[in-house]
């Protein structure tokens, strides 16, 4: 009799059990939903015939058990493979059959995934059509079809990720994205306008570009400039073309980026001293001006050192007053009337110049002489070379050339003892 009422109830149950079904977005296609109740009863129910299996009054119910038992171990092998190869379709049919560069890319995988396309609808009609999960699984062949649909699924999904190296070696920062990012911008690589939304995963900060007006007021593709995630605008010193495969467009976007940052460093440098510095660093970006500082500030330091070999015993403390009056002049500048742009770009000088002028009291407290003294080996010092036209970062004895990687108008934070001794001399950050 519990046999008789197990053996009843399965069948109630799944004579009742239907699959539930939504629509892919965009091809209207009836996908299968993911039932967790389903899912369940299926595991509850093959133990309980697994149960019933081991019972010694199994004879007279051995046929019936044992079908119900082939029949629900063949309905979740089909359920498991189906949910794969419908995730794994799903994935790709954006690609294979939503994006036109990459069919063109990819001409013979995409061929071989429209003819896997057609086999997956036609096996998803014949599945809506059967609502039942025991009869809608157990059609004869089923699950062969969809592990051949697997396997060719899977010859696409390696052809897919081979071309997305390709594109990762030809602009390396790739590798730093998502594999769903890169397709996406693979897909609308001809329009850099939408490929704008991934800047800031691509560039330290750059979160938009500036493009130039066509005749009818619309954005052509050549980039007139860049805005950082700070909203600070830098124009570009020539317009940089986006037309062409993403990743070569891409490519140039990185050399004007870092061309116009040295440019404007260029004439940074060479500006400094025919304006006050507190007029001098508005005419820059943000991160040209802070970096100028600094440059100007190891020059001065040196020239301090050179004075002290000539005799002039206190230019170092004549520096050192310099300094402490420019700190006030910033810091007044900081009291009154900034944007917000213009306050940060102050005060993040203004935290440099703190750290610029302990170093310098520093030296004076401990009757620092020479400009091989460790202490003063021991900073971050950035030079100007004007043979090279490049800006370098000096720390001991190693030497690194400025990367020029757009920064934007990032607050720092305060140079601490333990900060001070951990620097990035690429770019200039502690």
């Amino acid at each position: 009799m519990g046999m008789e009422k197990v053996l009843s109830e399965l069948n109630s149950t799944w004579t009742g059990m239907h699959f539930q079904y939504e629509l892919h977005h965009r091809t209207q296609v009836p996908l299968l939903r993911m039932d967790e109740e389903l899912i369940e009863t299926l595991e509850d129910n093959q133990v309980q015939l697994q149960n019933v299996m081991s019972s010694k009054y199994i004879a007279h119910f051995l046929d019936e058990v044992s079908s119900w038992q082939s029949k629900l171990s063949v309905a979740d092998l089909v359920i498991s493979i189906w949910f794969e190869v419908q995730r794994t379709w799903t994935h790709l049919e954006s690609i294979f059959i939503g994006s036109e560069d990459i069919r063109s890319q990819l001409p013979e995988e995409s061929r071989c995934f429209e003819g896997i396309n057609d086999d997956f609808k036609e096996l998803v009609n014949s599945m809506h059509q059967t609502p039942n999960v025991v009869e809608a699984t157990n059609k004869p062949g089923l699950f062969g079809k969809l592990e051949d649909i697997k396997s060719r699924l899977s010859l696409c999904e390696k052809a897919l990720a081979e071309y997305l190296d390709t594109k990762r070696l030809a602009f390396p920062r790739f590798y730093f994205i998502s594999s769903a990012d890169l397709l996406d911008i693979l897909s609308n690589g001809t329009n850099p306008h939408q490929v704008q939304k991934h800047l800031s995963k691509l560039f330290d900060n750059m979160a938009k570009m500036h493009f130039e007006a066509d005749e009818e007021g619309n954005p052509s593709k050549a980039a007139l400039g860049m805005h950082s995630k700070e909203d600070e605008y830098v124009p570009f010193i020539q317009a940089c073309d986006c037309s062409g495969q993403v990743e070569i467009w891409l490519n140039r976007v990185l050399d004007t980026m870092r061309s116009t940052v040295r440019h404007e460093m260029t004439e940074a440098v060479t500006a400094y001293e025919d304006k006050p510095r507190e007029q001098w660093l508005f005419d820059y970006p943000a991160q040209v001006a802070l970096t100028c500082t600094q440059i100007w500030w190891t020059s001065d330091v040196n020239i301090a050192f050179a004075r002290i070999e000539e005799g002039y015993d206190n230019s170092m403390k004549e520096y050192y007053r310099k300094q402490v009056a420019q700190l006030n002049t910033l810091i007044s500048m900081l009291i009154g009337q900034l944007t917000p742009g213009d306050r940060q770009k102050v005060m993040t000088i203004c935290t440099i110049d703190v750290h610029a002028r302990d170093v310098v009291a520093k030296m004076i407290s401990q009757k620092v002489e020479n400009s091989q003294a460790f202490v003063w080996l021991s900073q971050l010092r950035h030079r100007w070379d004007e043979g090279d036209r490049h800006c370098f970062a000096n720390i001991c004895d190693a030497q690194f050339l400025y990367s020029y990687e757009y920064l934007g108008n990032t607050p720092r934070l305060v140079i601490t003892p333990l900060t001070d001794r951990y620097k990035d001399p690429i770019l200039g950050k502690s």
